[in-house]
């Protein structure tokens, strides 16, 4: 079982000095020069994962390697410390140096009346789960989180649009699901390059593929 640990334990420990704690655990960015650099990074990262039976999140690129520690349903634990302090130490014994001021997190926030309502639209609209009342995530823990805020509506009202690109096999279900759960169709004479749909409150998805475009 993790033990939790606050974010401020987490800052003050020994060993994370590569770290640093955003929404959703805490996040570092390895400059590796390459992508087969990367690699054997990353390889070092599972050998640790695997010692420590705790897995993170680990996104491989040309010439970086970002890595994120986080329990799924916790928070920051005990075992997401040790883990990145391992990890820290197995890019130290390769020579590749950590810079965590170029790491974020983003997160799409909405100001919502009726929750329940909206929150059922954005699943439906971005195929995302439910984690907490009021937040949502990928099924893969990829792409931005979302949260929700119950507030008095105000004049001129806040309006957000998202596109969402799919495979053109999968659009047309996304597009029943959204109205399925309460969304409108908004307009569909760009279809399939997109269709338009709103939410309860004015929100509006754009499902988009490749077809129909120049």
């Amino acid at each position: 079982m993790a033990t939790p640990i606050s974010d401020q334990q987490f800052f003050e420990a020994e060993g994370v000095g590569d770290w640093r704690v955003l929404y959703w655990g805490a996040k570092t960015l390895f400059r590796t020069g390459s992508f087969a650099r990367g690699a054997e990074l990353v390889t070092a990262i599972a050998a640790e994962a695997a010692a420590l039976g705790h897995d993170p999140l680990v996104d491989l690129r040309d010439d970086t390697v970002t890595v994120q520690v986080i329990t799924v349903g916790v928070g920051l634990s005990g075992l997401d410390l040790e883990l990145a302090r391992r990890i820290s130490a197995a890019a130290a014994a390769l020579g590749i140096e950590a810079d965590p001021s170029s790491v974020q997190h983003v997160q799409l926030a909405f100001d919502v009346v009726d929750q329940e309502a909206v929150i059922a639209f954005w699943q439906a609209a971005l195929g995302y789960v439910r984690v907490s009342e009021h937040d949502m995530v990928e099924p893969n823990l990829i792409g931005p989180t979302v949260w929700f805020q119950e507030k008095a509506p105000v004049s001129p009202r806040n309006r957000i649009h998202v596109d969402v690109s799919l495979p053109h096999d999968q659009a047309q279900a996304r597009v029943d699901a959204v109205l399925a759960a309460g969304g409108r169709m908004l307009g569909d004479r760009h279809a399939p390059a997109f269709w338009s749909l709103i939410d309860p409150e004015g929100n509006v998805v754009d499902i988009a593929t490749w077809q129909g475009r120049d």
